[in-house]
């Protein structure tokens, strides 16, 4: 994530977690915690929590083969990629572990258990259609009115990466949600008031 897009982040974080009273934050795609950060930092300001969701094994382009393969992320018993080792140092260098949750696990499954109210919903995970749809339609509804949905990766243009987040985006100016802001590939959006 680009430091631009980083900090559009953490401003709707920030605008989130002031506008909700023990907001909820939402996070869906982890990685090795970058984007993680900048949602944390807006938490411990305002008092927020954020929940982490990702099973730390990578997309279908980080596994091995792929462009975006790290070597260094494969876990050295079973060749899997395994990102959790790196988020975890990533947020307790960044002295976090008070406001950030991880939650490791499949982001369908772990919402059919979290009955939470959310007052942003960051989508960051898996960009096959299937799995991008099925967290948008997984944690969309749990967002309170006037809460934020983020997205990242849109990209109108499918060959610079991908068309499922740009959908997504697509299905939320539908859906009446509002744009509030936009940096780079990170598009921020408000749910309107019923």
């Amino acid at each position: 994530m680009p430091d631009d897009e980083g900090e559009a982040l953490f401003g709707a974080a920030l605008e989130a977690g002031r506008a909700f009273a023990s907001a909820t934050i939402i996070e869906i795609g982890a990685w090795c915690g970058k984007s993680t950060v900048y949602l944390g930092a807006a938490a411990e300001e305002t008092g927020a929590t954020v929940f982490s969701i990702d099973h730390h094994h990578g997309s279908e382009e980080q596994q091995e083969g792929w462009e975006h393969y790290d070597p260094e992320l494969a876990d050295p018993v079973d060749g899997r990629l395994n990102t959790l080792p790196a988020w975890q140092r990533t947020i307790a260098d960044a002295t976090l572990e008070a406001t950030v949750i991880g939650l490791v696990g499949d982001s369908v499954t772990i919402a059919s258990h979290l009955d939470a109210d959310l007052s942003l919903c960051f989508i960051d995970g898996g960009h096959a259609a299937d799995v991008a749809w099925a967290d948008y339609r997984a944690w969309v509804p749990k967002l309170n009115e006037r809460g934020i949905l983020v997205i990242h990766d849109v990209f109108e243009d499918p060959a610079d990466g991908g068309r499922p987040p740009y959908e997504l985006y697509l299905e939320a100016h539908r859906e009446g949600f509002v744009e509030v802001s936009g940096s780079g590939s990170l598009r921020v959006l408000r749910r309107p008031s019923a």
